[in-house]
């Protein structure tokens, strides 16, 4: 059954980490970047937490184990189990051991969070096509790895052998910027082999059952920053979800969304968590948040009044949204998020 069109971001008397009893909390770009954290997330999650809010970490990053992970946030000031932490190198172990026999052999392409989750499943990690390995599993090897590793997929693939992805996101948030992400590495052996792999992380059914089965969470709300892998995997999973601007999505991305990428809630960073959310009301055809109220004319987004950024950005999504309806928003979005600072 197909969800309605949101035409505008929804609101919430109660503060969102009140409102929902587990926050599923993408990484890179969302809690840090480049290994540092972000402005405002240590604070805001230990606060969360300690209002009884569960937190679970959610990555379509398969480089590093969850023991790992759950360091890093603890050295950074969130304190973190590794079962609180769910990885696409989990979602995709689990895919690739239904499919074949226990103990089979599993060509890793990529690092060591990829390997420790297929043995989790039972299933020995190799490095050659030679070793007769039952499926290939690709994932985030990081900046270092081995132009040959692409090879040794392209060998096993072109034998016969099922090729999985952890994910493919084409890009990942680093501290110098934006990198090429697992799904760059996922094209070059596409290319190479004219094959497709069965992918296992956001915004894919996988990821999602993975995390419902690692949380049992009843009532979540998937906090990202992108809006083809956290929101749309939200979407896919009939659950709401929180944009933070701190990673790859800006304000034209946001306003251009399809519906299945339009998050349920916006806000500047992790902070959101911790408030309610304003209400974008419909006023003659216009949408106002805040002191601002954004329309559509002559085939131009229009902003009118002052306030808050942010308050600005719901009004236009409202805007921008209802006029694209089923699709994506074409209008030029430049000059008012200008004026917002966006």
């Amino acid at each position: 059954m197909s969800q309605p069109s949101r035409t505008r971001p929804d609101c919430s008397a109660t503060a969102l980490n009140e409102a929902y009893d587990t926050a599923l909390l993408d990484l890179d770009g969302v809690v840090y970047a480049g290994g540092e954290a972000i402005e405002h997330a240590v604070g805001s999650l230990v606060t969360a937490r300690d209002g009884g809010m569960r937190l679970a970490y959610v990555t379509n990053n398969a480089l590093r184990t969850p023991d790992t992970v759950a360091a890093h946030l603890t050295e950074l000031g969130v304190p973190a189990e590794p079962a609180e932490v769910i990885t696409s190198a989990q979602a995709v172990a689990r895919l690739i051991a239904e499919q074949v026999p226990a103990g089979a052999r599993v060509l890793v392409i990529g690092g060591e969070g990829l390997r420790v989750a297929l043995r989790e499943r039972g299933l020995e990690p190799v490095e050659s096509a030679d070793d007769d390995p039952a499926a290939v599993a690709q994932g985030y090897g990081g900046p270092e790895l081995a132009w040959g590793r692409f090879a040794e997929a392209g060998y096993a693939i072109a034998r016969g052998v099922p090729w999985f992805a952890s994910n493919t996101d084409l890009t990942i948030p680093s501290a110098r910027g934006i990198a090429p992400g697992n799904g760059a590495a996922v094209e070059v052996v596409r290319i190479a082999t004219g094959a497709d792999p069965q992918v296992a992380g956001k915004p894919l059914p996988p990821m999602h059952r993975e995390t419902v089965l690692r949380t049992g969470a009843k009532r979540p709300i998937v906090v990202g920053d992108r809006l083809d892998t956290d929101i749309e995997g939200a979407f896919n999973g009939g659950v709401d979800s929180l944009l933070v601007l701190t990673g790859v999505t800006d304000g034209a991305l946001l306003l251009a969304a399809e519906p299945k990428y339009r998050p349920t809630y916006v806000d500047a960073d992790l902070r959101g968590l911790l408030t309610g959310q304003p209400e974008v009301v419909v006023r003659d055809g216009a949408f106002g948040c805040g002191g601002w109220t954004a329309s559509v004319r002559d085939d131009a987004l229009v902003l009118d009044g002052d306030g808050g950024a942010l308050d600005g950005l719901r009004a236009l999504c409202g805007a921008a949204w209802t006029y694209a309806g089923d699709g994506a928003c074409g209008l030029d979005a430049g000059k008012v998020l200008a004026k917002l600072g966006f």
